[in-house]
């Protein structure tokens, strides 16, 4: 009985060293800081087919033209592009991997916030902290020089974090034919 016990307990360790062995990568992922904080991250779904892969250079140029429901709310796109970097971090995709570009062309969340709160009825800019944020993660912004020009809006009214372009049609192109996917919206 006592051998047996011995063994029990030695087959014990074993499995256990193994399944902190094999959740090791897993919550070192989990317990790692996010690139972008205050940005949420795809939920994991057990035996999802299609992941990201560290493997891949993740070349990504989205669109934001529509405004939030309500002015003082964070776009929801903007939302939904900080989660995709999020995730693709949060499952192994390298830094050097996640190259995401943002082109405005539309409601203008572009701008600072004195220009915003001129142009939105006295409202903060409720876009700034996660576009600084964002920036900082690594993801570029771009917008569309001729939209400027048609609602003349001043180059000196944007965030910092946003570089000027010709034309947003331009600047899809150009970065399509770099490889980049365009997901319009």
């Amino acid at each position: 009985m006592e051998a047996f016990v011995k063994k029990l307990a030695i087959c014990t360790a074993a499995l256990l060293a193994a399944l902190v062995g094999f959740s090791g990568p897993a919550m070192a992922q989990s317990a790692q800081a996010l690139p972008i904080p205050d940005a949420p991250v795809a939920t994991s779904i057990p035996g999802a087919h299609e992941l990201p892969d560290p493997s891949l250079t993740y070349k990504v140029a989205f669109s934001v033209k529509k405004a939030a429901p309500k002015v003082d709310e964070v776009n929801p796109r903007l939302i939904a592009i900080a989660r995709f970097y999020n995730t693709l971090a949060a499952n192994g995709v390298p830094a050097e991997h996640r190259k995401v570009v943002v082109i405005f062309n539309g409601d203008p969340i572009f701008l600072n916030n004195a220009a915003f709160k001129a142009s939105h009825d006295g409202h903060d800019n409720p876009n700034i902290a996660l576009i600084q944020s964002m920036s900082k993660a690594g993801i570029e912004f771009h917008v569309c020089g001729q939209e400027l020009l048609g609602r003349k809006i001043a180059k000196d009214t944007l965030l910092p974090e946003v570089q000027v372009d010709l034309w947003a049609l331009t600047s899809v192109v150009n970065l399509q034919m770099r490889g980049y996917v365009f997901i319009g919206g």
